[in-house]
């Protein structure tokens, strides 16, 4: 899937391009794929057919064989205060991170007829991903690990099935609601990795909620555009779509301050009950 000559080929098109290292299985080589793609994307040798419609193959997402696949509540869970207990933390992040290149790569992909800032947002989306998953592999390296040697759940990618029939449900429940819960969660994390001695990665958290922030406010700009579009109201929309998915429930604390950076609205601000 490697080779030169096919990835130039295919990476004419950015929506096939995106399509190719989604279904990439290695890490190394997506996340490298998927940086090679911006660049190129910002330096203009790349088109877009916004209106092409692709099939989706076998094998979305491409994954490695591990980790491991449970439930969420069989993940390992071990204490923060052992160097086993801060790498499984770090692993969970990464898997995190590995999900988020990937779920950007679907939006890119799976949605014909959007405005070409639409496909460079998320675009602009996974490549910041891929940085994050590079960060936190390599720091995990430094643990004595790599990805893959703890358990991990798919919480994300399962939405993603979900929703994969309306561009509308996916920037309602993966942005602004999954990912938006990195919002709140961060600072926290941040917080007890600092204190256990692990500078390095609290600075890791700290460049990733930056980014996350602006993917939460892409994901809300598309929400907002869609919504417009479609002649609906925003906030009853993303209750009844919240409802019919399934959605996990919002539950604080909020880190307010970065969900109102990110787009949300006073009113769906104050419907958290902060």
């Amino acid at each position: 899937m490697n080779s030169p000559t096919t990835e130039q080929a295919i990476n004419e098109e950015l929506r096939a391009a995106a399509l190719h290292w989604l279904l990439e299985a290695d890490p190394a080589s997506k996340v490298a794929g998927v940086t090679a793609l911006r660049q190129r994307w910002l330096q203009g040798t790349v088109r877009l057919a916004s209106e092409l419609e692709l099939a989706a193959p076998p094998g979305v997402p491409g994954r490695p064989a591990r980790p491991q696949l449970v439930p969420p509540l069989s993940v390992q869970r071990r204490s923060m205060r052992t160097v086993e207990g801060r790498a499984a933390l770090l692993h969970a992040l990464a898997h995190i991170e590995f999900n988020a290149i990937n779920l950007a790569l679907d939006a890119i992909w799976r949605y014909a007829g959007m405005p070409a800032d639409y496909y460079a947002d998320w675009l602009q989306v996974a490549a910041e991903e891929a940085h994050h998953f590079s960060l936190l592999s390599a720091h995990l390296a430094t643990q004595g690990h790599a990805y893959g040697d703890f358990s991990a759940h798919n919480s994300l990618w399962d939405m993603a099935e979900k929703t994969a029939g309306d561009v509308l449900a996916r920037m309602a429940l993966v942005p602004r609601t999954l990912e938006a819960r990195g919002l709140d969660a961060s600072p926290p994390v941040r917080a007890k990795l600092a204190q256990a001695g692990d500078l390095e990665a609290a600075a890791i958290l700290d460049i990733i909620l930056r980014d996350e922030i602006g993917h939460v406010a892409i994901g809300n700009r598309w929400y907002g555009h869609l919504c417009r579009a479609r002649g609906l109201e925003p906030v009853a929309t993303y209750a009844e779509l919240a409802s019919r998915y399934k959605a996990p429930p919002l539950r604080g604390p909020f880190n307010m301050e970065a969900r109102r950076a990110a787009g949300f609205s006073e009113l769906e601000l104050a419907q958290l009950g902060c």
